[in-house]
């Protein structure tokens, strides 16, 4: 992965469509700015999802270094939001790539001396098929609202037998995807995206179609994460 880290800092313009220009206005920027929520997902139904920003936005913890710990090779962190693994493997001294398509996101990963571009795992990436891991926490399999598309995609990242470490819903009854917009329940939600929230026994149906292999299951801090093993 020679070159990815100079390259990284300086970062990628894009214009993101409307269903990513959400997770790059307010309020999440601002979240993220603070440190700290009230920040939720609004469905369609009203029901508020919230979102961990003060983990998030916090040094890795015990359930994310032992994910961390199980990556092999190059890892490239999808959805690093304001860059707490990448940071982490950084202190490792391992090679780490974040990438978001939020500006304060990214601003914020590179702010803690990470490497990150402002991209969507669907736009061209640096080192495409010869990442060891893709991560896909913090929800990150919801992206785009197909999780075979998704883990079709990162398949594709990914060197062959790679990894790909995912965290699920702790619920194992959870299979949905849905319509969100970023709110802090105060000013007006933002624009509506899809979004999927997947527990394990669903994840791994979906990894089956998209050619992946189950390769680990734990739980750790409230959290559950599935390794998968590219076929």
């Amino acid at each position: 992965m020679s070159g990815v880290r100079a390259a990284a800092r300086v970062g990628h313009q894009r214009t993101a469509p409307d269903a990513e220009r959400a997770w790059s206005a307010d309020p999440y920027a601002d979240a993220l700015r603070a440190g700290r929520g009230p920040l939720f997902l609004r469905r369609a139904d009203g029901r508020l999802l919230p979102l961990d920003v003060e983990r998030w936005c916090a040094e890795a913890d015990a359930a994310d270094l032992e994910a961390l710990r199980r990556c092999e090779g190059a890892v490239l962190d999808v959805g690093c939001g304001p860059g707490r693994l990448v940071a982490a493997l950084g202190a490792q001294g391992r090679s780490a790539l974040g990438i978001d398509v939020s500006e304060a996101a990214v601003a914020h990963t590179v702010g803690r001396g990470g490497p990150a571009l402002l991209r969507s795992v669907f736009d061209p990436l640096p080192g495409a098929g010869r990442w060891g891991t893709a991560l896909l926490l913090d929800g990150n399999v919801g992206i785009g609202g197909d999780p075979v598309a998704l883990l079709r995609r990162v398949a594709r990242l990914v060197v062959a037998g790679g990894l790909s470490i995912v965290e699920t819903v702790p619920r194992p009854d959870v299979d949905e995807r849905v319509l969100v917009q970023v709110t802090d329940a105060r000013r007006a939600p933002g624009t509506p995206f899809p979004w999927a929230r997947l527990g394990t026994p669903a994840l791994l149906r979906c990894a089956a179609a998209a050619g992946w292999r189950a390769d680990g299951q734990w739980s750790a801090g409230g959290r559950s994460f599935v390794a998968l093993r590219a076929e």
